[in-house]
């Protein structure tokens, strides 16, 4: 086998506007079917986006011997039962994140992927693939910014639709689950570790029972990172790494654009360096990374015990900001 042969679980607008597109301009990759409960929406989009076969249900789909892998862009929800029956069914999985609504969820898809070794299972946090991610994490190895000190990053975007299911609580929406879920990923991604304990603090939609701006402080024995995430704020994002004698700012750290290069400055003892990433799909070298493990039998990038750790995470900055004080990381 030298191809994957990708089934899309859901309509998803993320799916369709940005990672279908993707896997289909990587070599490794083929998306062959995408499933919705509405079949006639199932077959325009496959008839749109050149898909060969559509689904009138998910478990059609995972019965299909002709696919290998499923990609999930399901509601947060919906995440580790599909993925799950993924499995049952023989195929790999690459779920979008959160992995799961809790660290027990987390655990669960864990526990049950260990039954499974020859399949592979990755969260889908796409940024860290991308090459300013992969440079900003080698400098701050190299030492090129002194000792690494602290980090600060800001995630945020305004919606206020009640149907959207970003501001639906009991489906997993909220600031947290959607994008504070990648202050905490690239903290510790950077750091290398989890956190000791973390701090945090929030504001809730009266209406939607959801944080809508959240900010906390992980504290990394005696180096920290402090990050903010609004759902309801100016759209805005940025990163910023210090150490004892430089920084790296990344302008664009997320939503890296696909139609531009991308920045990241580089400064160190009053000398700035800015370096520009050639034009690229994170989604793709996502879809590239994932499709290799599988070709090769290789660990995924991103690990699903990494996922349960973002989970805990996530879990203990909420618990903390309604108990109003410290919490440690078991």
């Amino acid at each position: 086998m030298d191809n994957i042969r990708f089934g899309v679980l859901s309509s998803a607008k993320i799916g369709v506007t940005q990672v279908i597109p993707a896997i289909q301009k990587s070599s490794l990759c083929t998306v062959a079917g995408l499933a919705s409960r509405n079949f006639e929406k199932a077959q325009s989009l496959c008839k749109t986006l050149g898909i060969a076969k559509a689904y009138a249900s998910y478990e059609e789909l995972l019965a299909d011997p002709d696919i290998d892998a499923v990609y999930i862009p399901l509601p947060n929800h919906l995440h580790v039962p599909w993925s799950l029956k993924a499995l049952e069914a023989g195929k790999h999985v690459l779920c979008e994140k959160p992995v799961g609504l809790s660290s027990e969820d987390a655990q669960n898809l864990l526990s049950a992927a260990g039954k499974y070794p020859f399949l592979k299972v990755m969260e889908a946090f796409m940024y860290r693939h991308h090459p300013q991610w992969q440079k900003a994490k080698e400098l701050v190895e190299a030492g090129e910014i002194g000792e690494l000190r602290t980090i600060q990053s800001f995630f945020s975007y305004y919606n206020d639709d009640p149907d959207n299911i970003r501001n639906k609580l009991e489906i997993g929406g909220g600031g947290m689950m959607d994008i504070g879920c990648y202050c905490l990923s690239l903290s510790r991604f950077i750091f290398g570790m989890q956190p000791k304990r973390v701090c945090g603090m929030g504001n809730t939609d009266p209406i939607f029972g959801t944080d809508t701006l959240f900010s906390g402080l992980l504290d990394f024995g005696g180096r920290s990172a402090t990050f903010t995430c609004s759902t309801q704020l100016a759209p805005y994002q940025r990163a910023t790494i210090f150490g004892t004698t430089g920084s790296i700012e990344i302008l664009i750290p997320f939503n890296a654009p696909v139609d531009r290069k991308c920045v990241l400055i580089h400064e160190v003892k009053g000398s700035r360096r800015t370096y520009e990433f050639d034009i690229c799909d994170q989604y793709t070298l996502q879809s590239d990374s994932f499709a290799r493990s599988i070709l090769d039998d290789l660990p995924v990038f991103t690990s699903l015990y990494d996922g349960w750790e973002n989970m805990v995470l996530i879990e203990k900055c909420l618990q903390s900001a309604k108990a109003n004080k410290w919490l440690e990381i078991a």
